[in-house]
């Protein structure tokens, strides 16, 4: 038996796959057959002992309690009142509790609004894009569009002060307009943090939906939003994605467990106390255990997770062990690593395509970006790099001098290196 680590994480699910949506690519929705005659309500008692055992396995000073469903606000305020409360009880001397919640937002209120500002929750909130866009597949069990109502709930958390993210599915309804997608919603939706989350849906051993996201497609996708946001936005907009690329480029550990080496310190709690190794894996394979037979930590920490999260890395082909961006990609989720690769080895990310356009059309203003940080400077510079350093968007970050060494670190002048301005040429190819 193996050793949970100092910090893990556990998504809590206390309504199960029950929600009051029913997004056509939705992969959360079919658990529900897992526990038939199941009323999929986390009891009190379950709720204190699971906040209990991970609160007091924690050896960190910063534990964050995350909610996920399904649509957990299902479950009410007072269920969350009780949280709090418990969580407050149980935290150790010095440690911060925080907590998160992923919601569709069609159920928020003031009353919600005011209790989420009270206690600093950060809300993810998803919406897909503009209204015909978000309408085509995030629908509600009459199959009518959510937009209006999602909105709502977004106003609703903006005029509280609530601290919140916006988490965009890309499909094939949104996956062509990335430009509309990403400035609406950086101008209408007042949107900071953005996740941009790809759909791939399996229909069987190798085959997608037509729901999802074609692999070239997605590599535009990013390219696309990243070209707009290293114009104008780096500071003001965090696109999660783009924060670990360059987290990755910095020498930094990755913030997002997509392109982390190995898996494992994310597990998925169900509303009955079921514990399994992911929350893309709630399958009977991936069950660790209940944490009312065995404590949270020790399932955690047992050989069968420990080897789940090993396998990312072990099972890679050489055809991404060769490749120059294995650095930033360390082959994604393995939810997502059904293809073959160019040689015909199993185990590639049907992403994979995309994710090399994406990789390498960031190269270089990533160096740059990396490079400002190394000397102290705000990563922010970068645009003003790009416009030529007349300082179009207000910049503040110091002016780098064209017999400056380049800051990507490349040890050449920076006017031999991304000070060039020849005609048509781009630093991100």
């Amino acid at each position: 038996m193996g050793q949970a680590p100092q910090a893990f994480h556990v998504l809590a699910k206390p309504t199960g796959a029950i929600c009051n949506l029913a997004c056509r690519y939705c992969f959360f929705l079919e658990k529900e057959k897992l526990y038939p005659g199941s009323n999929f309500r986390m009891s009190d008692a379950l709720l204190e002992e699971f906040l209990r055992q991970y609160i007091e396995a924690q050896q960190v000073a910063q534990v964050t309690v995350a909610w996920q469903g399904g649509e957990p606000t299902l479950m009410g305020l007072d269920f969350f009142r009780r949280s709090v409360e418990l969580a407050e009880h149980y935290k150790k001397p010095g440690m911060q509790v925080s907590y998160t919640i992923q919601t569709n937002g069609t159920l928020l209120d003031d009353e919600w609004c005011t209790f989420f500002r009270e206690h600093d929750f950060l809300v993810g909130i998803s919406i897909d894009g503009p209204k015909e866009v978000h309408d085509a597949y995030r629908v509600d069990r009459r199959a009518q569009g959510t937009f209006d109502r999602v909105m709502t709930g977004l106003r609703c958390l903006q005029e509280h002060g609530v601290e919140y993210n916006i988490l965009c599915t890309v499909h094939t309804a949104n996956s062509t307009r990335p430009l509309d997608t990403y400035r609406f919603f950086r101008d209408e939706a007042g949107a900071q943090y953005l996740q941009f989350i790809p759909i791939v849906e399996r229909e069987d051993r190798t085959a997608v939906t037509d729901r999802s996201v074609d692999p070239v497609q997605w590599g535009r996708f990013l390219c696309t939003v990243f070209d707009e946001w290293v114009r104008r936005d780096v500071g003001e907009v965090f696109v999660q994605h783009f924060d670990t690329a360059l987290a990755a480029w910095a020498g930094h550990p990755p913030g997002l467990c997509t392109f982390a080496p190995t898996c494992g310190a994310a597990v998925a709690l169900e509303h009955n106390g079921d514990l399994y190794s992911c929350d893309h894996f709630v399958e009977p394979a991936y069950l660790l255990g209940n944490i009312t037979e065995t404590p949270l930590p020790v399932l955690v920490g047992a050989e069968k997770q420990q080897r789940f999260g090993r396998e990312k890395q072990d099972a890679l082909p050489d055809y991404c062990r060769e490749c120059p961006h294995l650095f930033a990609c360390r082959g994604g989720c393995p939810k997502n690593r059904f293809i073959s690769t160019p040689d015909g080895d199993p185990g590639l990310n049907y992403l994979c395509e995309g994710y090399r356009i994406f990789f390498s059309h960031i190269e270089r203003p990533m160096q740059v970006m990396a490079g400002l940080l190394r000397r102290g400077l705000p990563a922010d510079g970068v645009m003003e790099m790009r416009a030529g350093e007349k300082g179009e968007h207000g910049v503040k970050a110091a002016k780098v001098g064209r017999n400056d060494p380049c800051p990507c670190g490349s040890g050449v002048k920076y006017k031999k290196c991304h000070g060039r301005r020849r005609s048509g040429e781009s630093m991100d190819r």
